[in-house]
């Protein structure tokens, strides 16, 4: 895993913009930021309102927090959603807590290594529709360009000033780089509250490490962000082999954060499994009922209150002075 994260941080350098300070408390180092894209707080303001703007969706319909709900820890509470025009949903949408500093972003395209590159995908990507730009990316630019505050936001946040696809995709990451989650009671054990878990959570934090639950969840973002097959593979969904074009990768998935999955179900990459017990059962591990209940616990302890709640995260009430 050490090797997987180096590799991701050879391409990415520690980019700060003047002015930009990252959260001192939450017991990690700061994320990689790619160095045309450096940090700045009102490139991120910017990306904040562009991510709950639905002008960002052929038909006005679909933000990216349509399928990305704060309250769920930026996850969807269905398994699927249908893109714009009705177009069937594919994937469950994964929650986004500390997306900067996972390597690989996406369930199975192993292309998408950076928030800038993902953005696309929901945007212009056809398999399936989701946000369905693709071929108006000249109508998006005209959408915002009519919006007086926009043109101020991406002449703040730019230096060219303009509004085009790669500054509103690079605001849109920078905006994900601040959803940092790092106040669950896990958090606050491993920083040596003893009483922040509840006996039966501590019980299934034992669990979690000695069953091999750690060993793909793993690290302090609870992934080591590699593929893995588990079951047969759906035939509805051949996963990481529609990228690779490998036999070897038909069903295999990327593993997702653990990170408040209590309130990001319902899980697995299809949205299938519609309880925690369900998820954790399709893993081939053999646990007794007891057992279960524990791990159960303690990944309800992975509920971070404050991220969910956290205002500078949430829908902008105001833009330039002015309400929404």
């Amino acid at each position: 895993m050490r090797r997987l994260w180096a590799a991701a941080a050879l391409l990415l350098v520690a980019a700060v913009a003047p002015g930009w300070q990252w959260p001192q408390d939450t017991g990690f180092d700061p994320p990689p930021v790619p160095a045309d894209n450096a940090m700045s707080a009102a490139k991120v303001e910017l990306g904040r309102r562009l991510f709950y703007d639905a002008d960002l969706s052929s038909d006005g319909t679909l933000a990216c927090s349509s399928c990305h709900e704060q309250r769920h820890g930026f996850a969807d509470s269905v398994a699927t959603r249908s893109g714009v025009g009705d177009h069937a949903g594919k994937r469950n949408a994964p929650g986004l807590a500390n997306v900067a500093w996972l390597p690989r972003l996406t369930y199975a395209d192993p292309g998408a290594t950076s928030l800038e590159i993902q953005a696309l995908t929901p945007l212009l990507g056809e398999n399936p529709v989701e946000m369905g730009m693709k071929g108006q990316e000249a109508e998006l630019a005209r959408r915002l360009k009519a919006d007086a505050c926009y043109r101020r936001s991406f002449a703040r946040a730019f230096p060219d000033a303009r509004i085009t696809l790669p500054n509103i995709v690079a605001a849109l990451a920078a905006f994900q780089r601040t959803m940092i989650s790092s106040d669950a009671p896990y958090d606050r054990f491993r920083r040596g509250d003893a009483a922040a878990l509840t006996g039966p959570q501590r019980e299934g934090e034992r669990l979690f490490r000695t069953s091999g639950c750690s060993s793909c969840h793993a690290g302090p973002h609870l992934t080591d962000a590699a593929y893995h097959r588990l079951g047969d593979p759906a035939p509805s969904d051949a996963g990481l082999v529609e990228q690779t074009g490998l036999e070897e990768d038909r069903g295999r998935f990327r593993t997702p954060s653990l990170r408040n999955v209590a309130i990001t179900g319902p899980w697995w990459h299809d949205g299938t499994a519609i309880s925690l017990e369900d998820a954790i059962r399709r893993h081939p591990v053999s646990l007794a009922d007891q057992d279960i209940a524990a791990l159960v616990a303690f990944l309800h302890g992975l509920t971070d209150e404050r991220f969910r709640t956290d205002p500078r995260l949430a829908r902008p009430d105001t833009a330039c002075g002015k309400r929404l």
